[in-house]
């Protein structure tokens, strides 16, 4: 069912603004210099590290390189697949995903492969050469203004509501649920309320408080939070998340409880017994979690608590990738970049006075939320493409979706539900 009884189409100006990768020839191959031997050296050290790796490679001719027992990358267009690699890294792996130069029945076990294989896939001689071809992310996309941010979130969240509506569960969550053990096939739903109730008790939220929210979404955990008899600020950048989220808390009976601005989280003013943020510090970017976790420090009144959640990476993996550019950034998510518990340790150590108190670890249940979102996203590809998405975004998707699952299924990403309060 569509979350809104206005149907909100990808309009021709928001397809314009995801960015696409040049489509039917691979790029530049017409002038064969530097890209012919970019796309020999790719197709060199894929078939190396095939031998290294359980994963097989299927050549359109039936040739078989690698594990037949792994999972299987069927090259479709071969020399567009290594020229992509060759130019853009791993950019171009999810580019040729994107418009079929490779395919795979099973794209979750071909990421997973290479997810759990990370450090041994380019022999470490040939890992300065990523400095040719990865410049880092746009300067654009890293701005310190809120205009820059609030572009950033229209690329993504601003899609359109009834895209997220198709493979989102009546909560209308957007991060990890948690789920109960001794309830298998639970339903997402119930589990995701489950991990809101696991922030807000972190917070301490209870009747009578006033709590801020960073990042509304659609609005599920400031209603869940004004049930509980607290009243509610809550910020988000995105227009359209905003809308719906107002809708929603209307007919849940709440509105009355639950102010919904669109503002940057750094305009914010006032005192709040407890602050919220559930998946949000990832889209703030390195340079600025000082400025983020200065402004709950601001903001929270004393004795107050701060329930955050944060996918999270190894620190020795944020400190070699963060000034990258990747396949996420230029589709997904731009301007991001996910911390780790070292990390946000380290900043509230040095630009606060508050420290992590409580947490838990809720990574392996965000693989089995992808996929079942991922499961529901493709059963809905009719409904997808009739709202104005086509087959390259489609594939955006799909890989975007896998891609997420197997870092967490291989745990090469965690995520954390942290109790924050002053030290």
């Amino acid at each position: 069912m569509a979350p809104s009884s206005r149907t909100t189409s990808a309009s021709a100006a928001t397809r314009r603004a995801v960015p696409r990768p040049a489509e039917g020839v691979w790029p530049g191959l017409q002038d064969p210099g530097e890209n012919r031997l970019r796309m020999t050296v790719a197709r060199g050290l894929v078939r190396a590290a095939v031998r290294r790796l359980p994963l097989h490679l299927v050549w359109p001719d039936g040739t078989v390189d690698g594990d037949p027992a792994g999972p299987e990358l069927r090259l479709i267009r071969p020399d567009a697949f290594f020229t992509r690699l060759g130019r853009h890294g791993l950019i171009g792996f999810g580019e040729g995903w994107m418009v079929g130069d490779w395919d795979s029945d099973d794209l979750v076990g071909v990421l997973r492969t290479l997810t759990d294989h990370v450090e041994v896939l380019v022999p470490r001689p040939l890992r300065n050469l990523r400095r040719l071809y990865d410049r880092g992310q746009p300067r654009e996309e890293v701005a310190a203004d809120t205009a820059a941010s609030q572009e950033n979130v229209h690329r993504h969240y601003d899609l359109s509501n009834d895209l997220f509506g198709l493979f989102l569960d009546e909560s209308m969550m957007y991060s990890a649920a948690w789920f109960d053990p001794a309830r298998p096939g639970e339903p997402l739903v119930d589990a995701q309320h489950r991990k809101i109730d696991g922030i807000l008790d972190l917070a301490g939220v209870r009747s009578g408080q006033h709590v801020l929210e960073i990042g509304t979404g659609w609005g599920e955990a400031a209603i869940r939070a004004a049930r509980r008899g607290a009243r509610v600020t809550t910020l988000t950048l995105s227009v359209e998340q905003a809308e719906l989220a107002r809708a929603r808390a209307e007919r849940a009976g709440v509105s009355d409880r639950i102010t919904i601005d669109v503002r940057d989280y750094r305009e914010a003013a006032g005192e709040y017994d407890a602050v919220i943020s559930i998946e949000m510090i990832e889209a703030v970017g390195e340079r600025f979690w000082p400025e983020y976790f200065r402004t709950v420090d601001r903001l929270l009144a004393p004795g107050g608590r701060f329930g955050l959640q944060s996918i999270t990476m190894p620190h020795h993996r944020l400190q070699a990738t963060k000034s990258s550019y990747t396949w996420i950034h230029k589709y997904i998510f731009p301007g991001g970049l996910i911390p780790s518990l070292e990390a946000i340790d380290q900043t509230l150590a040095r630009h606060t006075t508050l420290e992590v108190v409580d947490r838990r670890s809720i990574g392996l249940d965000y693989a089995e939320t992808l996929r079942r979102w991922r499961d529901t996203f493709l059963s809905h590809e009719a409904e997808v493409r009739a709202l104005g998405f086509d087959e390259t975004f489609v594939r955006m998707w799909d890989f975007y979706l896998a891609y997420s699952e197997a870092g967490f299924a291989s745990q090469y990403l965690d995520d954390l539900q942290l109790g924050i309060t002053r030290r």
